[in-house]
């Protein structure tokens, strides 16, 4: 009789290779044949609801971080381009003279 591992990867000459949803994504309990399997973003597979809403979350938290951190640096790269250096004030033409206004 063949095991179920060597049954589920369709060779029996080869060793058993570990299948996306035979454990959870988060916390790596094996997930049951005749269980509910909790996906999110597609191929990720949970034990539970608890388990995706945990990931759910931490997803969102990161990029939280990653949209407040890359918005800082373009505020920053503005500032840099709105500011003119010393060699470009430099560079520039200057008339004097006198100005009569009326």
């Amino acid at each position: 009789m063949k095991s179920p591992a060597l049954h589920y990867t369709g060779c029996e000459e080869h060793q058993y290779e570990p299948h996306f949803l035979d454990a959870c994504f988060l916390c790596q309990r094996p997930l049951g044949h005749n269980s509910d399997i909790f996906m999110y973003r597609g191929n990720t597979p949970f034990c539970s609801q608890e388990c995706r809403q945990e990931q759910i979350e931490m997803d969102e938290t990161n990029e939280r971080k990653w949209k407040l951190s890359s918005s800082k640096r373009s505020s920053k790269n503005r500032t840099k381009t709105e500011t003119p250096t010393k060699e470009t004030d430099t560079n520039k033409a200057v008339r004097t003279g006198t100005v009569a206004v009326s």
